[in-house]
């Protein structure tokens, strides 16, 4: 397989299909008008965090595929992928903040479970994983506050 290339569509694909979501997601109103704590950050922040994450979720994932494929790590590299593009549309789409939290939640064990499973394999794929693992508990803890203020 050419390395190159499946880098390339890694990435595209995720950061492609994570815009896309994002775009058809947009925080409206409805979000405008929610009680959020102190530590919400402002909404400019959201994008180019999430843009530098899935281009490191991209590269993670074409490392397991190309090396690792039929591994516990790549079927947690699957599984957070569905969750993480399943949270935007019940959050900001359906407004089932409740539903979006059992989303995360899950989303967050996905993602320390891949950083587990790909740790002996592919330290470099559970390395770029942990920013993201940090700013999905940081997004659960954002959730959970927005359920508890709402």
């Amino acid at each position: 397989m050419n390395r190159p290339i499946v880098y390339t569509i890694f990435i595209a694909a995720v950061l492609g299909l994570g815009l896309l979501i994002g775009y058809n997601n947009i925080p409206g109103e409805w979000y405008q008008s929610l009680a959020k704590p102190a530590f919400n950050p402002p909404n400019w922040v959201f994008a180019p965090v999430w843009s530098i994450l899935y281009v490191m979720i991209g590269i993670a994932g074409a490392r397991i595929f190309l090396d690792h494929r039929r591994t516990a790590a790549m079927r947690l590299w699957l599984a957070q992928m569905i969750l993480n593009f399943l949270w935007s549309p019940l959050f900001f789409g359906m407004q089932d903040i409740s539903s979006a939290l059992i989303v995360i939640l899950a989303l967050v064990i996905a993602v320390a479970g891949f950083v587990v499973a790909s740790w002996q394999r592919d330290r470099l794929s559970a390395l770029v994983f942990l920013p993201y693992l940090a700013w999905v508990a940081f997004a659960t803890a954002l959730n959970s506050a927005i359920l508890l203020m709402n």
